[in-house]
């Protein structure tokens, strides 16, 4: 695969009321085709990742996890026309529905970026101090496992407005803020629940 592998496509970021923090990337373009994922924080700290076989081995030794679950990850999604919609994750013990509302302030500005430059490593260097002082938690780039570095080029982003979730058919309660942050790799998601179209370049 060489040394710099892209992937392109959304992270849905989100808390919940029993402190359980969600993290699913539903990947349409990557080195290993197309595939979802789920990483999970629970209230006490305990980080899980659930992912597919063929996935889960370079996910877990590119993050930080506790406990690994290999399973089939499924994403089906009617987001993206700025506005409204849903997404929806079946990832092992977790079962999520998220509403998507409207694209947030930043997201508007990050579709005046164009497409290259937003996925460009270097522009990610630029940003990062930005991100660091404006979204609490969320870094651009930095040091993922094995040696390998990591950039996030952001293109856009909407709200979330509600979610129902369970982790092995238990309720995990209302949306709420990611706080605290996640703690899976060098940064976190947005602190205010939120799903991001990104393109992410790991090198290494």
């Amino acid at each position: 695969m060489g040394d710099e592998q892209r992937f392109r496509g959304q992270i849905l970021g989100c808390g919940t009321t029993s402190g359980t923090r969600v993290v699913v990337g539903h990947w349409w373009e990557s080195p290993f085709g197309a595939f979802a994922d789920a990483m999970v924080e629970d209230a006490a700290g305990h980080r899980v990742l659930v992912a597919p076989p063929h996935v889960a081995d370079f996910v877990a030794t590119t993050y930080r996890f506790d406990e690994v679950v290999e399973a089939s990850v499924s994403v089906r999604a009617d987001t993206g026309r700025g506005t409204g919609g849903h997404l929806e994750a079946a990832a092992g013990p977790l079962r999520l529905r998220a509403a998507v509302g409207r694209r947030t302030a930043l997201g508007r500005v990050l579709r005046l970026v164009p497409g290259r430059l937003a996925a460009a490593p270097t522009f990610a260097l630029l940003t990062d101090p930005v991100a660091r002082l404006l979204l609490h938690g969320v870094r651009t780039r930095g040091s993922a496992g094995n040696g390998r570095s990591e950039t996030y080029g952001a293109t856009d982003v909407w709200s979330l407005t509600a979610v129902r979730a369970s982790w092995e058919g238990r309720d995990l309660g209302a949306l709420a803020d990611v706080d605290p942050p996640v703690r899976f790799g060098f940064g976190s998601t947005p602190r205010r629940p939120s799903l991001t179209q990104v393109v992410t370049t790991v090198r290494g």
